[in-house]
């Protein structure tokens, strides 16, 4: 069963919440977070602190990481960030398009994660993961929350509805991007333990959506810090990680779509009639294509959209097989584009369906990419299932929307 805990959040002040709040650290360039240098409540000077030192420092240098933990200290100490006196859970609602989720902010056990209680669907990359651990144990913080997920229960969500409707959130505001943030403070010893109790009882595992570098790092943190002593009753902050939990039923997932930078010496012409043997072509021309149906993709080439649909017998009925993501893999980037791991090849990237289609027409009308290929979306029980047979699905298979925002609730270690 799963076992969470609450703890003494750092937070905005409450006025200044909006400003402070910034995307996950994953899914802005240095660029981007450079816009916001001159803003000093943002969050980005601490997530992205590199946005504060010169235009070529290395952005895994110990001065990143020395930087974050100055900026951190300096919100702190102005009063930007303020840290509450008791344990508390944290009901955090997002809205984006009228569609809502709400999910509960807790510490979540290392010790789940390291038994498979807290389950995953994606390996880990050892570069990435090294650049959370600098940047936890440089800063003595977990600034990103892990998004996970877990089948409905109907008694941890009535308690988070029921205080919903009791109590005034603490934040509520509308992002730059549209998105409306809305947090409450569970502060109630009561039903803190209440909500403590339904999760250890009632809800088996949970399911890790987005983060899988934020848990992994978070674990190898509390290992280094067991390991070295710090550890003395499993109960110190360390022993958990910071996550937002979600019901399934509540989430939706994008497509994750890819674009590729040639086309493996092969002529346009030669390339389509290489697709030809496992898939049904149509040519659209400048009419964008999103898949509506499973086995359905679309491709811009040269100018010029087709809608691509998978023959029967060119993918297989286990749960990685049936995955869009896969048979992508399989049929069109191994087979004629020779890109046998999308995690370590640079020909290819991944564009995620918040940007639309126009994302993928903007790559390849640049020239920074030859062909781009739009992908039928994962659900949530595909994941779910997949996790639960212990398999793992394709590098970038999911895309989450809305995103978390990083700085409305630090875990301090």
């Amino acid at each position: 069963m799963a076992k969470i805990t609450p703890f003494k959040g750092l937070r905005p002040a409450k006025n200044l919440a909006a400003s402070v709040a910034t995307l996950p650290y994953d899914v802005v360039t240095v660029a981007e977070a450079r816009e916001f240098k001159k803003d000093h409540f943002n969050f980005y000077h601490v997530t992205r602190s590199e946005i504060d030192l010169g235009d070529n420092v290395d952005v895994h240098s110990q001065l990143v990481y020395e930087k974050a933990k100055e900026n951190l200290d300096f919100m702190i100490q102005q009063g930007i960030l303020v840290q509450d006196a008791e344990p508390c859970y944290y009901i955090y609602e997002l809205i984006m398009d009228g569609r809502s989720q709400t999910g509960l902010i807790c510490g979540s056990s290392v010790d789940d994660y390291n038994k498979g209680l807290i389950k995953k669907h994606e390996y880990t990359r050892p570069e990435k993961e090294k650049d959370r651990i600098d940047h936890i144990m440089g800063t003595g913080a977990q600034t990103g929350v892990v998004f996970l997920a877990y089948n409905d229960c109907e008694s941890v969500e009535s308690i988070i509805e029921d205080w919903k409707k009791a109590h005034q959130p603490e934040n509520d505001f509308i992002a730059t991007d549209g998105i409306r943030h809305i947090l409450w403070v569970i502060d109630d010893y009561s039903k803190v333990a209440s909500i403590t109790h339904h999760f250890a009882n009632d809800v088996p595992c949970t399911y890790i959506a987005d983060g899988h570098h934020r848990a992994a790092s978070a674990a190898k943190v509390c290992k280094e810090l067991r390991d070295n002593g710090y550890s003395i009753d499993g109960n110190e902050a360390f022993n958990y990680f910071i996550t937002c939990i979600f019901p399934a039923s509540q989430l939706k997932i994008m497509d994750y779509n890819r674009v590729v930078k040639d086309l493996h010496g092969h002529v346009p012409e030669e390339f389509i009639q290489g697709l030809e043997k496992d898939f049904t072509i149509f040519r659209l021309g400048e009419q964008a294509f999103k898949p509506e149906h499973p086995h359905e993709f679309g491709m811009y080439l040269h100018d010029t959209w087709y809608k691509l649909i998978s023959k029967p017998g060119t993918w297989t009925e286990d749960p990685i097989g049936i995955l869009d993501v896969t048979i992508l893999q399989n049929n069109v980037l191994d087979k004629l584009l020779g890109i046998k791991d999308q995690r370590t090849d640079k020909r290819i990237d991944f564009v995620g369906g918040i940007r639309g289609m126009e994302g993928l027409e903007k790559r390849v009308n640049s020239k920074e990419m030859a062909v781009a290929f739009s992908i039928y979306p994962v659900t949530i029980q595909q994941l779910f299932t997949i996790a639960d047979s212990g398999s793992v699905m394709p590098p970038k298979s999911t895309w989450f929307e809305p995103k978390l925002r990083d700085g409305l609730v630090v875990y301090m270690i």
